[in-house]
Protein backbone atom coordinates (compact mmCIF):
# COMPACT_ATOMS: atom_id res chain seq x y z
CA UNK A 1 0.00 0.00 0.00
CA UNK A 2 2.81 2.56 0.88
CA UNK A 3 3.64 2.45 -2.93
CA UNK A 4 -0.41 2.31 -4.29
CA UNK A 5 -2.33 4.57 -1.63
CA UNK A 6 -2.89 8.04 -3.56
CA UNK A 7 -2.46 9.63 -0.41
CA UNK A 8 0.68 8.23 0.82
CA UNK A 9 2.22 8.95 -3.05
CA UNK A 10 0.10 12.62 -3.13
CA UNK A 11 3.79 14.29 -3.52
CA UNK A 12 5.93 11.53 -4.37
CA UNK A 13 4.39 10.60 -7.99
CA UNK A 14 1.70 9.29 -8.06
CA UNK A 15 0.51 5.70 -7.10
CA UNK A 16 3.12 2.74 -8.84
CA UNK A 17 2.31 -0.04 -11.23
CA UNK A 18 2.23 -3.35 -10.64
CA UNK A 19 5.48 -3.87 -12.69
CA UNK A 20 7.45 -1.35 -10.81
CA UNK A 21 6.46 -2.87 -7.37
CA UNK A 22 7.66 -6.06 -7.61
CA UNK A 23 10.86 -4.73 -8.49
CA UNK A 24 11.25 -2.50 -5.86
CA UNK A 25 9.42 -5.38 -3.55
CA UNK A 26 12.78 -7.73 -4.95
CA UNK A 27 15.09 -4.76 -4.76
CA UNK A 28 14.57 -3.76 -1.07
CA UNK A 29 14.26 -7.02 1.04
CA UNK A 30 16.79 -7.52 2.83
CA UNK A 31 19.13 -4.83 1.39
CA UNK A 32 20.87 -2.39 3.76
CA UNK A 33 19.42 0.61 4.32
CA UNK A 34 15.70 -0.58 4.33
CA UNK A 35 13.94 -0.13 7.40
CA UNK A 36 10.09 -1.43 8.32
CA UNK A 37 8.83 0.82 10.68
CA UNK A 38 6.70 -1.61 12.56
CA UNK A 39 4.57 -0.92 15.60
CA UNK A 40 5.58 -2.76 18.54
CA UNK A 41 2.98 -3.79 20.69
CA UNK A 42 1.47 -5.46 17.66
CA UNK A 43 3.64 -6.11 14.90
CA UNK A 44 1.91 -3.82 12.44
CA UNK A 45 3.55 -1.93 9.45
CA UNK A 46 3.47 1.36 9.65
CA UNK A 47 5.89 2.66 7.17
CA UNK A 48 9.24 2.29 5.76
CA UNK A 49 12.13 4.98 6.57
CA UNK A 50 15.16 4.49 3.92
CA UNK A 51 18.79 5.78 4.59
CA UNK A 52 21.07 5.51 1.61
CA UNK A 53 24.84 6.36 2.28
CA UNK A 54 25.75 8.11 -0.92
CA UNK A 55 22.01 9.58 -1.43
CA UNK A 56 21.97 12.79 -2.59
CA UNK A 57 25.08 14.80 -3.53
CA UNK A 58 27.12 12.24 -2.33
CA UNK A 59 25.76 13.34 1.32
CA UNK A 60 23.71 10.50 3.94
CA UNK A 61 19.67 10.62 2.60
CA UNK A 62 16.83 9.77 4.56
CA UNK A 63 13.47 9.55 3.10
CA UNK A 64 10.49 7.87 4.22
CA UNK A 65 6.78 7.27 3.69
CA UNK A 66 4.10 6.18 6.35
CA UNK A 67 0.77 4.61 5.81
CA UNK A 68 -2.19 7.34 6.52
CA UNK A 69 -3.80 5.77 9.38
CA UNK A 70 -0.59 6.37 11.35
CA UNK A 71 0.00 9.59 10.62
CA UNK A 72 -0.47 12.42 13.08
CA UNK A 73 0.56 9.85 16.31
CA UNK A 74 4.21 10.20 16.49
CA UNK A 75 5.35 7.19 14.58
CA UNK A 76 7.00 8.87 11.50
CA UNK A 77 8.94 11.79 14.07
CA UNK A 78 10.28 8.33 16.21
CA UNK A 79 11.46 6.42 13.25
CA UNK A 80 12.92 9.07 11.17
CA UNK A 81 14.66 10.91 14.07
CA UNK A 82 15.72 7.18 15.25
CA UNK A 83 16.86 7.13 11.53
CA UNK A 84 19.21 10.47 11.15
CA UNK A 85 20.51 10.10 14.88
CA UNK A 86 21.79 6.36 13.65
CA UNK A 87 22.96 8.04 10.35
CA UNK A 88 24.53 10.66 12.16
CA UNK A 89 26.68 8.20 14.04
CA UNK A 90 28.84 7.73 11.23
CA UNK A 91 27.95 10.39 8.20
CA UNK A 92 29.04 13.95 8.87
CA UNK A 93 25.72 15.32 7.51
CA UNK A 94 22.44 13.77 6.23
CA UNK A 95 19.99 15.25 3.83
CA UNK A 96 16.34 14.99 3.08
CA UNK A 97 14.34 16.12 0.23
CA UNK A 98 10.32 17.01 0.14
CA UNK A 99 8.31 18.59 -2.00
CA UNK A 100 7.70 22.65 -0.75
CA UNK A 101 3.55 21.71 -0.71
CA UNK A 102 3.91 18.82 1.85
CA UNK A 103 4.07 20.86 5.01
CA UNK A 104 3.49 17.46 7.32
CA UNK A 105 6.51 16.03 5.87
CA UNK A 106 8.65 19.86 6.36
CA UNK A 107 7.20 19.83 9.84
CA UNK A 108 8.41 16.31 10.46
CA UNK A 109 11.90 16.97 9.11
CA UNK A 110 12.05 20.31 11.42
CA UNK A 111 10.89 18.22 14.61
CA UNK A 112 13.58 15.63 14.00
CA UNK A 113 15.84 18.48 13.76
CA UNK A 114 16.54 19.23 9.88
CA UNK A 115 17.27 22.45 8.91
CA UNK A 116 16.09 24.15 4.99
CA UNK A 117 19.09 24.18 2.94
CA UNK A 118 17.86 25.03 -0.34
CA UNK A 119 15.00 24.88 -2.72
CA UNK A 120 14.53 24.64 -6.30
CA UNK A 121 12.23 22.67 -8.92
CA UNK A 122 12.63 18.68 -9.34
CA UNK A 123 10.17 16.59 -11.37
CA UNK A 124 7.85 19.88 -12.42
CA UNK A 125 7.47 20.47 -8.41
CA UNK A 126 9.41 23.10 -5.85
CA UNK A 127 11.10 20.67 -3.67
CA UNK A 128 12.92 21.42 -0.54
CA UNK A 129 16.20 20.15 0.95
CA UNK A 130 16.80 19.91 4.69
CA UNK A 131 20.17 19.15 6.01
CA UNK A 132 21.41 18.12 9.56
CA UNK A 133 25.08 18.38 10.01
CA UNK A 134 26.93 15.99 12.87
Amino acid sequence: RLWTDPEVRRHLGGPVIDSVIRIRQRRIVGAAGFHAAVRAEDGVLLGLVTVEAAGRGGETEVSYQFLPEHWGRGYAREAVGAAVARALESAPSVVAVTQEANHRSRRLLEAVGLEHAESFVEWDAHQVLYRLCR
